[in-house]
């Protein structure tokens, strides 16, 4: 099946999109980036999504930007105008999304589906969260932690790869905070800098970090392309 995959550069839908592909047999034909000027949008990711960029570069697929304001259900008109772009120009038959947890998105996505004739597929939909993270691993992602938004999580963890080291951290941390391990619940945000399905990884050159009261980002200020060893 010809699919897109809703794509913000992090862990969940870069790993939905490698089991839509590589597990499921799909072709994915494009890439869909929504790059919103809302930092608090309740629909899409926003650290580093200008990098989605390079990350299609490393990849070799076609990516479509669209760019919304990010109110509140008025970046859906946005997203819908994106998908339907996809649909005529790559005749995708479906997409692929990230989600976990979160009706709100999932919901919201399938009836923009429904509306298009496309199938949803949510591979990593109500999947435990720590298979999520043992996955990435498993898989040879290298995922970078590039944001935080919660108690207990220091400045130290920007920048943080996930390793076996950082899912036991996360670990002992879901036992006494009963936080969301893979961030479901907005804790943390993540960067790709390598899968299976780079032909290039990437390596960050410069960047910078604002943090204050548990919160913060790692802001990517220059990366590129590299080749893997």
């Amino acid at each position: 099946m010809k699919l897109a995959t809703l794509f913000s550069g992090g862990k969940d839908s870069g790993l939905a999109l490698y089991k839509a592909s590589k597990e499921q047999g799909n072709e994915i034909s494009c890439l869909i980036s929504i790059f919103s000027k809302n930092p608090e949008s309740y629909m899409f990711h926003v650290p580093n999504i200008k990098l989605t960029k390079i990350q299609a570069k490393a990849m070799q697929i076609p990516i479509i930007i669209q760019k919304t304001k990010g109110e509140k259900e008025e970046e859906l008109k946005d997203l819908k105008k994106a998908i339907k772009k996809a649909k005529n120009k790559f005749k995708i038959e479906g997409i692929v999304t990230g989600a976990l947890a979160s009706n709100y998105q999932k919901s919201r996505i399938e009836k923009i589906c429904e509306e298009l004739k496309l199938k949803c597929m949510s591979p990593l939909w109500q999947e435990n969260q720590f298979e999520i993270l043992n996955d990435l691993i498993k898989n040879n992602f290298e995922v970078m932690v590039v944001g935080i938004f919660a108690y207990p999580f220091s400045e130290e963890w920007l920048g943080k790869i996930i390793d076996e080291k950082t899912i036991d951290e996360l670990r002992e941390l879901t036992k006494k905070f009963k936080i969301n391990p893979a961030g479901e619940g907005g804790e943390i945000e993540t960067f790709i800098l390598d899968c299976p399905l780079f032909k290039k990884k990437i390596k960050i050159e410069k960047f910078e970090k604002d943090y204050k009261n548990y919160s913060g980002s790692l802001k990517i200020k220059k990366a590129r392309l590299v080749g893997k060893n």
